[in-house]
C-alpha cells in the first residue's frame, strides 16, 4: 500500500512538470475533462474496495 501511494506521488510530479510547458503534455484536450473526474472515480473505488476487503479480512 505505501508504494501505492509512492508511486501516485511520482506520477503526479511527472504530470505536473509535463504540463509546466507548451511541448508535450498530459492533460486532456477538446472538452475530454471527463476524462480526469472518471479517472480519479475509478481510483477512489478501487481504493474503497481494498480498504472494505481489508477491513473484512481483519474479522
Amino acid at each position: 500500500m505505501k508504494n501505492c501511494f509512492a508511486l501516485a506521488a511520482v506520477a503526479l510530479t511527472w504530470a505536473s512538470a509535463a504540463m509546466a510547458h507548451p511541448g508535450a503534455h498530459v492533460h486532456p484536450h477538446d472538452g475530454a475533462h471527463w476524462l480526469t473526474v472518471v479517472s480519479a472515480l475509478g481510483l477512489i473505488a478501487v481504493a474503497g474496495g481494498l480498504a472494505a476487503a481489508r477491513l473484512r479480512a481483519r474479522k
